[in-house]
């Protein structure tokens, strides 16, 4: 799991994506290898889900899986079975922490309030979401919780663009953050890999520049 977490930090801003198309899903993983972005997350919004993460497993193996938008147990058995090799939601659901956590799967579980972070520190996590990051107070928030938990980091997603994402990755706190900017649903739609790769380079350019924080 320490790989796991130090890959996510090194990498910085974590593209979020939605796809509906399993068959574009290696170009998808090439082109962000392309800007330098080496993780993903490929969200359980659409059924391509599952098909996507085992088809850039099987194809595009230095591209680290995530699966994202997990809310029941099945749906992280059918991630990781596909070869996720992490497990995001927007909440947190104990049943699916536990699973994680008994499999050895890294989970990193959404969390919006001081109760449950502390919630997620009861069952040992170290890592924890915030979702949705700007709704809920964005870097004040953080600001707030690194006093009372230090030693807890988060990776926050929702509402992080490439023009308030640094203000969030130099917080001593957060450990990577997660946007869905880089793949954005109409480029992805039209096939414009090329713009995602320029998308992606923009904010591996800018996580490499923040890489000592």
């Amino acid at each position: 799991m320490d790989e796991f977490f130090t890959l996510l930090h090194h990498t910085g801003i974590v593209p979020v994506i939605k796809i509906e198309d399993a068959n574009q899903s290696v170009h998808l993983a090439k082109a962000l290898l392309k800007g330098g972005i080496g993780v993903a997350e490929i969200t359980f919004r659409t059924e391509a889900a599952t098909e996507s993460i085992q088809a850039i497993t099987e194809n595009v193996p230095e591209m680290c899986v995530c699966a994202g938008t997990v809310l029941t147990v099945e749906q992280a058995q059918d991630a990781v079975s596909a070869g996720a090799k992490g497990i995001i939601s927007p909440g947190t659901n104990p049943e699916v922490v536990a699973w994680c956590l008994e499999m050895g799967v890294p989970v990193i579980p959404g969390c919006a309030t001081p109760s449950e972070v502390e919630a997620c520190m009861r069952m040992g996590l170290k890592v924890v979401k915030l979702f949705p990051a700007e709704v809920v107070g964005g870097v004040k928030m953080l600001k707030a919780l690194y006093g009372p938990y230090a030693s807890m980091k988060f990776m926050p997603t929702g509402g992080i663009q490439l023009q308030n994402a640094a203000d969030y990755l130099r917080l001593p706190n957060v450990l990577a953050c997660g946007g869905s900017w880089i793949v954005p649903a109409g480029l992805l739609q039209s096939g414009d890999y090329e713009e995602i790769s320029r998308l992606a380079a923009q904010a591996h350019e800018l996580a490499v520049s923040l890489v000592g924080r």
